[in-house]
This record gives structure tokens, sequence and C-alpha cells, in this order.
């Protein structure tokens, strides 16, 4: 290593933001917005290759519901133990999995439930705001649409436990209401084929689009119009307070000083900042994205009977799904993609050309037990914004804002 290597270099910057997914991304453009300079920083080759490159696109504004309830404790022997179904858990006696797993299993009441969903709703709904100001501004090319959403169930009893849920999220405006299998396949007539279908939720307002394109065409105006500079190949090793700086050092021994630092890199957070002992946990999950079947849904579908999202691109379909808790491995595992695709056939056959796969992924979706983002000043202008565990493409640009009207003191 050089000796100008391990010296530290002040970026002059006002901000470093430690990750480029869309998270980092739209903390960037809430910053530059506020008079900041700012430096991007990223362990990848470019933006928005990790959990934000190939997620299941649906910005999901209505379905904002936590992870644990009430119901988790019927679900949890197919959680902790199934091996072949949607959700699975690799079981460790590492402190960090256990601590999260309890707080978690904390979570799973009523109350809670209740707590969380609307806090999470209150930032989707702030998010859906700053994406329509961002794109009124920057009309950026990513397949956006208003496409709607179907949440479907294969049982009446399923589809009546979300009533409950409607009616939380209605005084807050959300547009959702209840449908039987008949009116699903109107709104949606590839549902057709679906004899497992008894009906959902639909949600008209939803929205879907390419987080990978949404996030190259911000990094261009961040670049372009508000002179953001981006380090790739800056893998932050370390990040510690120095002489009233911020000292992030690079695996590859490169060094910069910032006054302020945003943390925004997703699972990896939880080791720079693992003296805070931060909460997030890794769910790894899948997608693929082949062109259009035969019969293609134009709506977003979630089965829940599967766990498996269907959402259209331009010509193309992403579906994801799956969920393995504490897996922090990013390379997709072949035999669970293949699970993936053959879930994905049986559910709506002719959705995908399933036999010309265009590209497949897996994602280590970062995770709160309460299911809402860790938005924080930490102090000494340190800030996070980590934890947005499978929305974080929808929450992206509220939080943006939050964290860094929080790390600046000012709205």
């Amino acid at each position: 290593m050089t000796s100008s290597a391990a010296t530290p270099v002040s970026t002059g910057h006002d901000l470093v933001i430690i990750g480029a997914g869309v998270v980092g991304l739209a903390s960037a453009y809430a910053a530059v917005r506020r008079g900041c300079s700012v430096l991007l920083v990223d362990r990848n080759t470019g933006p928005a290759l990790g959990t934000s490159f190939a997620n299941g696109a649906q910005l999901s504004y209505a379905y904002t519901d936590a992870m644990a309830g009430p119901a988790t404790w019927g679900q949890l022997p197919e959680m902790a133990f199934g091996r072949n179904g949607p959700f699975r858990t690799r079981w460790s006696v590492d402190l960090d999995f256990v601590r999260w797993g309890l707080a978690f299993l904390r979570q799973a009441n009523a109350n809670s439930l209740r707590q969380n969903t609307l806090a999470t709703l209150e930032l989707a709904l702030e998010s859906r705001q700053a994406m329509q100001a961002l794109l009124q501004q920057h009309p950026i090319d990513f397949d956006h649409l208003v496409s709607g959403k179907l949440h479907l169930y294969p049982t009446p009893e399923g589809v009546q436990s979300a009533e409950a849920m409607i009616a939380l999220k209605r005084p807050y405006g959300v547009q959702q209401r209840l449908v039987d299998a008949a009116q699903a396949r109107a709104i949606e007539p590839a549902l057709a084929g679906a004899s497992w279908l008894a009906g959902g939720v639909y949600s008209p307002e939803e929205e879907a689009g390419d987080p990978y394109r949404f996030s190259q065409g911000l990094l261009e105006i961040l670049q372009h119009q508000h002179s953001v500079q981006a380090d790739f190949d800056f893998d932050t090793q370390s990040l510690q307070r120095t002489n009233g700086q911020w000292l992030l050092q690079a695996r590859d021994g490169r060094r910069v000083l910032a006054p302020r630092v945003l943390v925004c890199a997703g699972i990896d957070s939880a080791a720079l900042l693992r003296p805070l002992r931060m909460p997030v946990m890794a769910i790894k999950g899948y997608s693929f994205t082949a062109p259009l079947g035969a019969n293609a849904p134009q709506v977003s579908i979630t089965d829940t009977k599967r766990k498996l999202v269907f959402c259209r691109l331009g010509d193309s379909i992403r579906v994801a799904g799956l969920a393995d808790l504490n897996d922090w491995n990013p390379a997709p595992e072949p035999a669970r993609l293949a699970q993936l695709i053959a879930m994905a056939r049986a559910s709506l056959p002719d959705a995908a050309d399933y036999d010309h796969i265009q590209s497949s992924w897996a994602g280590l979706r970062p995770v709160t037990p309460w299911s809402s983002p860790i938005i924080r000043n930490l102090g000494d202008g340190l800030g996070c914004n980590i934890g947005h565990g499978m929305l974080g493409w929808t929450l992206a640009m509220g939080s943006g804002e939050r964290a860094i009207t929080q790390l600046l003191g000012t709205p």
C-alpha cells in the first residue's frame, strides 16, 4: 500500500453517503436540494447493483402491513422449520440473530401490528408525494405505471381477514376494497385460469417501475445537474470519528474525511454500525425477469398463497418471492430459484414465458423487527437510513427526505 493511498483525503463535500441504491440516491437528491455538496460511495461498480437491482418492482404505497402480528404465532412452525416453503430460517447461535428473533416475536401482537403498519404507511405516503414531485421536475424513464394491485387469497377466510387492515388505513386516504374471485377476474382477466383464487384486496392507486433504471436516471440527474460525485468500487471497511470529522476507510486502503456521513448501505450497514447494535436482519429474496406470457397481467399481483409478486415492466414481467431469514450470502441458490419459477408457473401459468427467462437475481433485504426503517440522526454528523426490508423501493424517496431533514436539522 502506498503512503498516498493511506493518507486521509478531505472530500471537500458537506456530506458522504455510503450506499448508492435507491435509498442512498434518494437521500442524495434530498441533500442537494437543501444546498449540500454530496459524495456517494458504493462497493459495487455502479448504482443499484445490490438489493435495489431486481426486486419486486412494486411501489406498494398502500400495502405497508408489518410482518409480525397475531397471525405470526400460527405461522411460526413453518417459518422456523419449513424447508421447501416460501419462508425458511437459517438457524444460528449468533447473538445478533437471537436478539433480532426475540425482538420480532415481541412485535407479534395486535397493538404492535397496528402501530407498525401505520408508521410505515405514513412514510409510504410521504414517499409517494416525494416521488411525484421528483417526476414532475425530472421525467425519468423507468417503465413507471399506475397499474393498481391485487392482493390475492386462496380462501374466503383470508379475504375477510384483510378487512380490518383496510379499515385501519381508510382514514389516511388509502383506496382499497375487498373483491371476490369474479370481481378480481373482471379487474384482471389474466386471472381467468387461477382456479385457486377465492378473492382479494384491490388497491387501484398502486404503482410499479424498474428500480434499477430509476436509479440510473436519478444518478445522471444528480451528477449532471447537481455536481454530485460518485466513487464506485469503494468498499467501506470502517467508519471512525477523528478530529471532528468522519474517517471512511475502504478495503483497498483508500480513505476519505467528511464532516457528515449518512449510512444507506442496506444490509452492510449492520457491520458498519456494529457498535450501535442496529437490529437489522438479512432476509434473502429472489426474482426473475421474463418476456410476457400469452396472458400476462396488467395489474400487479401478489399471490399470498405462494408469497409471490408479479409486476409488468414494459415488455417483460418481474416475478419475485421467497424469504430466507438469516441467509447472508447474496449468491442465488439454483434450487431455490428453480422453486420460485415452479411456484410462479403454478400460480399464473401464462403470465410469463417461463422457458425464456431473461435474468435472475437474489438480494439481501435488511429487515427490522418492527418492519419500519431506522432513520435517525446518531449525533456528531452521523446518520442512518437503513432497514427498509421488502419496501425499500417504495419508501426510498420519503426516507431520503426524512433522513436529510434529521441530519441537517432543517426542513
